[in-house]
């Protein structure tokens, strides 16, 4: 499964970047996310809930980051366990472009299941993925926002 697209945040690109490495900010963007350990620079773990249909999961995983590009371009790679209800892993590049007083982000994701999300059916998980991957650029530019006019 692949998702692409591009958000325009209303803050420079290093509120931007700054808010994408900070734990607490991530941890209230994604969405079921109920914790976000950062272990250094580059290693997180996450517990997140996610309903996909009729299955509910709660993932257990680790995110690797890399910074090489920052803080115009980083990636990053993952992967989840969620008990019976399967498992996933995948990753996702992002740029940040500076337009004016505002950014650009853009992301590409890549995405592999198995287990019983698996057996759901693509247009269902493509759908929830692309949802959830809204959600998520939503919440995080309303936080950015909001810490940009405070």
């Amino acid at each position: 499964m692949e998702l692409a697209d591009e958000v325009i945040i209303n803050a420079p690109k290093d509120r931007v970047y700054a808010a994408l490495n900070d734990p607490e900010v991530l941890q209230q963007c994604i969405p079921g996310c109920e914790e976000l350990v950062k272990h250094s620079d580059t290693e997180l773990a996450a517990k997140v809930v996610l309903k996909v249909g009729p299955v509910k999961a709660r993932f257990s995983g680790d995110v690797q980051l890399d910074t090489a590009g920052a803080p115009d371009a980083f990636s990053l790679t993952g992967q989840g366990n969620g008990g019976a209800a399967g498992h996933a892993k995948g990753g996702a590049d992002v740029t940040l472009t500076a337009d004016g007083d505002q950014t650009i982000l853009r992301y590409e994701a890549k995405a592999e299941i198995g287990g019983k999300l698996a057996q759901l059916g693509s247009r269902l998980i493509q759908g929830t993925a692309k949802k959830l991957a809204a959600k998520f650029f939503k919440s995080f530019a309303d936080v950015v926002n909001e810490d940009a006019t405070v």
